[in-house]
């Protein structure tokens, strides 16, 4: 049986996934979350949304034969992730993770780190600062409550609603980011702190080294829990996966 996958998407690697997967003519569709207004195109077939939780997911890798899954959604996309391992156990279609190592504190880093997003809700519980907050659209409302700060956004889309906050600057910008652009951007707004996701990747990277050279502290959000299931971090161990994970099942 010709391998047939489904690729769970919206990551710089999981972009180069997919071109690696059109140039070795190995079938595919690569699903995207629907939550940015112009995604960018790849070169496979694509969908848009989500799949309606587990029992959607399972009915959707019954209903289209999907012989392998590749997660390479976003470090914080816990619930999509622990959707995909539970419907490939159910359906028992092989199931990888290609993902990125999470940074760690180099020297000269002034990291607090705090489990989860109320965790930096809470640090930003203090005398008002000018705060550049990277943790994406979907979770700035959860910041409101400390409204006593400045903060700088960097979206990729403009807000589709009115923002929680009294004073904030927004910056519409798609990475990858450099370092020089992103201490040319801190020090154009005089950010004395740094909210971010342990995101991992180079891509994101930037705004962590900017920090370090400006010695800005940095409130570093863990990445959240996930079932275990087999990871990669290149796109030549997930080729090498394709070709002999499966074979047992006729792939």
């Amino acid at each position: 049986m010709e391998p047939n996958l489904l690729v769970l998407g919206g990551t710089t690697e999981s972009s180069a996934l997919c071109r690696a997967l059109s140039e070795a003519g190995i079938r595919a569709t690569v699903s995207l979350a629907g939550r940015v207004a112009r995604p960018i195109r790849q070169p496979l077939p694509q969908r848009v949304g989500g799949f309606g939780g587990v029992a959607g997911l399972t009915a959707y890798l019954k209903a289209h034969a999907i012989t392998h899954v590749v997660d390479a959604t976003h470090p914080f996309a816990a619930q999509m992730s622990t959707n995909a391992v539970a419907a490939c156990t159910q359906t028992g279609v092989p199931l990888i993770a290609l993902t990125r190592s999470p940074w760690s504190a180099d020297k000269g880093d002034n990291w607090a780190t705090v489990p989860d997003i109320a965790g930096a809700v809470a640090a930003l519980d203090r005398p008002a600062a000018r705060v550049m907050l990277a943790v994406g659209r979907m979770h700035l409302a959860q910041f409101a409550p400390n409204r006593q700060h400045l903060y700088l956004l960097r979206l990729i889309d403009a807000p589709d609603a009115p923002l929680p906050f009294l004073n904030c600057n927004t910056v519409l910008d798609r990475g990858p980011f450099t370092i020089e652009g992103d201490l040319a951007l801190m020090q154009e707004h005089r950010i004395d702190l740094v909210v971010s996701k342990n995101s991992g990747g180079g891509g994101a990277y930037a705004k962590i080294a900017a920090a370090r050279q400006l010695a800005l502290p940095v409130i570093m959000i863990d990445r959240p829990a996930i079932p275990a299931r087999p990871v990669a971090h290149t796109i030549p161990e997930i080729l090498n996966w394709i070709a002999h994970c499966g074979t047992e099942r006729g792939v």
